[in-house]
């Protein structure tokens, strides 16, 4: 249970509005209340006091100010129990405006990101940044700062780096567990970790793609209780069933809501599911919304709103031990939330601790002035062209394949062009070169590989400094020349993403924030992450989001092939693959 900081005085008014005998700040008249208790909907009005519901029923509360809900729904605020802000690209104060008008009123970020790049200074920074917005941004320490020994960060978050960042009101617990290997082999410092969590009663975030059997078991065994890498049925059954919270991903590279659609609709996970993002791109943010369009989807297959919308406020406060948060009711957080129409789900007003946040979709709270400056991260070695040639002993190679929509990847072996002992592209052959250079201590690890899904039909490249998790630059291409001019872009601007093609950068989206976040507005960063897509698409590339695909071709942690700075990775194998 978070601390929730009040004075004698505020419990005492409350107990006053809820009686009548003082008048509420606000009261919200003639709404439709949705309980999430007892599932039902139940006519009545909400008295408001110090940002606290005091009082909900059919009774006439004396106010300083009322809102007429016209019989419209009441809700409470919605919340992403699993995302990475450092994904939306954008600063604290950004992704209020975007998300809160959808209805968000808080969510809980494992920023390993930034703590990859900076450390727990990093994660500190954005602790500061997101005090005093109008939702509420909760952290998760991070676990696997690397993710893995395979490759190289920017820091290291041992056991005593999570201790510190545990401590903090706003960290609610030990974010995701990737290193699976270490866990299942027992290793000291992972465990550490786990304790150090479990000792302060805090909740314990997995990541466990395509376990199964005594895995799944040992490692929820120590006390892991949610998981949101569930692409199948059979995973997310597996995992319910032995008492995990499924968190249904629906982000801008991962999608993995319909084919867990059916589960849902037929209530098999029972209490055990809520809905995420995990890693969301701000213009799908802007276009499409946010938890709320998830609630609309679910809503059109069947589910009754109220089911749906428990499953998104209600079951995910509960199992992060926001206990003040998540229902509509007397002594629960003034986060709320007026739909249109309860089948439509579409808010239309936003209230956050009583105060209007956003009304008919636009933002209206008021955002403080950020503390966060930009900080060039991106330390290379000179590099030539001859860095981004991979020499070949047969036509015949290991290649990484994308799966559509989703983040695991195939190990393939395809036929590949060969000039010179060196690949080359060949347009009628869907191969590029992909490549990963250790971008923090510019020590010239520079690991190559190749890769099919991107379906390049001219000459160019895209590159980037977001690279799961350890972040060093990444970029992928069909020629030498393009690949170090997207490379040596990046490093003159502190990281970004970037596509360049006939040597010259085509678009560029800058991220000069540890190579990770955007200063400017999130209207801003939405039209140049459209730039950049359209110029890829310019090479060829149809992949909805490009740019998030290859930040995810860099995580040593999810099966089969990705690429690190020391070259091809096995995942299941846990080794290098050799040429």
């Amino acid at each position: 249970m978070t601390p929730i900081p009040v004075s004698v005085d505020q419990l005492r008014r409350r107990v006053r509005v809820a009686l009548g005998q003082e008048p509420a700040d606000l009261v919200l008249e003639g709404g439709q209340i949705v309980n999430v208790f007892t599932r039902r909907i139940e006519p009545g009005n909400v008295a408001i006091v110090d940002g606290w519901i005091a009082g909900v029923g059919a009774f006439d509360w004396p106010a300083h100010e009322k809102i007429q809900l016209h019989n419209r729904p009441l809700i409470p605020g919605l919340i992403d129990s699993h995302m990475h802000l450092e994904s939306t690209l954008l600063t604290p104060a950004e992704l209020a405006r975007l998300i809160v008008p959808h209805g968000t009123t808080a969510t809980i970020s494992d920023s390993h990101e930034i703590g990859n790049v900076l450390g727990v200074p990093g994660i500190e920074m954005l602790l500061t940044a997101s005090e005093g917005l109008p939702f509420d941004l909760f952290f998760t320490a991070s676990s696997c700062v690397p993710a893995t020994a395979h490759e190289h960060a920017g820091a290291v978050l041992g056991p005593a780096e999570v201790r510190t960042l545990l401590a903090h009101p706003r960290v609610l617990g030990l974010a995701e567990l990737m290193d699976v290997p270490a866990l299942l082999a027992g290793a000291t410092p992972v465990l550490e970790k786990v304790r150090a969590a479990l000792e302060r009663g805090r909740v314990l975030d997995g990541h466990a793609p395509a376990m199964s059997g005594r895995d799944l078991m040992a490692y929820i065994a120590v006390g892991i209780r949610s998981d949101h890498e569930s692409g199948t049925i059979e995973e997310a059954r597996a995992k319910a069933a032995w008492g995990m919270l499924v968190q249904v991903r629906e982000g801008s590279t991962a999608q993995n809501l319909a084919a867990l659609l059916p589960l849902l609709l037929q209530g098999e996970l029972g209490e055990n599911w809520t809905l995420v993002t995990d890693d969301i791109f701000p213009d799908d943010l802007r276009q499409n919304g946010h938890i709320d369009t998830l609630l609309r989807r679910l809503v059109s297959a069947g589910m009754p709103p109220v089911e749906a919308i428990r499953h998104a406020s209600y079951i995910p406060a509960r199992h992060y031990g926001l206990s003040e948060r998540g229902a509509v009711a007397p002594g629960y957080r003034a986060d709320l939330v007026v739909l249109q129409d309860l089948f439509d789900v579409r808010p239309d007003m936003v209230f956050k601790n009583g105060r209007l946040a956003a009304l008919g979709g636009e933002f209206v709270g008021a955002l403080p002035v950020s503390s966060l400056r930009a900080e060039n991260t991106i330390h290379l070695p000179p590099l030539d062209e001859s860095r981004f040639r991979l020499p070949l002993r047969s036509s015949q190679c290991p290649v990484i394949e994308i799966v559509p929509g989703q983040l695991v990847t195939r190990a393939g072996s395809r036929p590949v062009r060969v000039v010179d002992g060196f690949w080359a592209h060949d347009p009628e052959r869907d191969v590029a070169l992909i490549a990963s250079i250790e971008r923090h201590r510019a020590t010239g690890h520079l690991g190559l590989g190749l890769v099919s899904g991107f379906h390049f039909k001219k000459e160019g490249a895209l590159g980037s400094s977001v690279a799961h998790d350890s972040h060093n630059v990444i970029v992928v291409g069909t020629n030498p020349r393009d690949m170090l001019t997207c490379v040596r872009d990046l490093a003159t601007t502190g990281g970004g993403f970037v596509a360049a093609s006939e040597g010259m950068v085509r678009a560029r989206l800058p991220l000069p924030l540890a190579g990770l976040l955007s200063l400017e507005r999130a209207d801003v960063v939405c039209r140049q992450l459209q730039e950049v897509r359209s110029a890829a698409r310019s090479f060829g590339c149809q992949l909805a989001a490009p740019f998030g695909m290859l930040s995810f071709l860099a995580l040593p942690v999810i099966p089969e092939l990705r690429i690190t700075d020391q070259g091809l990775w096995d995942v299941a194998q846990q080794q290098q693959v050799p040429w």
